[in-house]
């Protein structure tokens, strides 16, 4: 990703069809954070990335402020709406800024959750800032689908969505190498996690696997709507050719399944929780 440039263009216009369009966490990623973090209804938890508050909402009530920041103005438009349509304004903040331009005067936290956002920074950057914004103890929460997971559709009452022919539709129009804002992606987006988050100084990881596997029935608006929430495939990729993409999809999900239904199954969501220690270490190696 070294050729690679952020630009402002990466999900624009894709807010609108985030929600619908993204996959669901696991029902039960809720309930493990609040149990792995003891997070009790105090405390400030930083949603780095945070898109339109698809995981900040759910987790606000186990904090006393929830701050949302991502670099894209709709995606914080629409994450203060839905907070206001669910009664939780009071309880969080939403600021449109990159990652890289942390802390902001934002304070200190006792959460930073990257819900699949972190491959998209600076990461060396951003690791070494968001831990100096952690209090001594506090814990940096990386979140993502389960990649190794084999996912079946067998025993579903509908045909499992045609991934395989929707990205073939898309590079016939928009080429064979990924997009990515105004860039190409060639390699896709980097790995190592794991070894940049301890450079920074982060303890950890400890892993928690939330299982999915519940069936999920999409329609063919909802798989229009994961089409263009995919950075590689956001609306302004396709200028003048959006309307013609559009109905070449229709068609394509059309004879795929007539019914206009498809299904597959909820992906188990992986967990990695990183510390930052209470007492720093020395340069021996020792705590000081």
């Amino acid at each position: 990703m070294t050729d690679w440039e952020w630009d402002e263009t990466l999900f624009a216009g894709a807010a609108p069809y985030y929600q619908r369009g993204r996959l669901p966490y696991a029902p039960g990623l809720v309930p493990r954070l609040a149990e792995v973090l003891a997070a009790d209804g105090t405390g400030r938890l930083l949603d780095v990335g945070c898109g339109p508050g698809t995981l900040t909402l759910p987790l606000a009530p186990l904090f006393r402020e929830a701050v949302g920041v991502d670099p894209d103005s709709g995606m914080i438009a629409e994450a203060a709406r839905r907070a206001a349509t669910a009664g939780l304004s009071a309880r969080t903040r939403w600021s449109r800024l990159r990652a890289e331009h942390l802390p902001a005067g934002l304070g200190t936290f006792d959460v930073a959750v990257f819900a699949q956002s972190f491959h998209w920074t600076d990461r060396e950057r951003v690791a070494r800032t968001v831990h100096g914004m952690l209090r001594p103890g506090g814990a940096l929460v990386h979140v993502a689908d389960l990649k190794t997971e084999r996912r079946t559709t067998a025993g579903l009452p509908y045909p499992a969505v045609p991934y395989a022919d929707i990205a073939a539709l898309v590079r016939r129009y928009l080429g064979p190498v990924r997009r990515a804002g105004r860039s190409l992606l060639p390699q896709g987006t980097p790995g190592g996690e794991a070894a940049v988050l301890s450079g920074a100084g982060l303890a950890g990881p400890e892993r928690h696997v939330v299982p999915g596997g519940q069936a999920l029935v999409r329609t063919t608006d909802d798989v229009v709507a994961w089409t263009f929430s995919m950075s590689f495939s956001a609306p302004h990729l396709f200028g003048p050719d959006r309307a013609s993409f559009e109905a070449d999809l229709r068609r394509l999900l059309g004879g795929a399944c007539p019914a206009g239904r498809f299904a597959e199954r909820v992906p188990s969501t992986e967990v990695f929780v990183w510390r930052r220690p209470r007492q720093a270490r020395s340069r021996t190696g020792g705590t000081g």
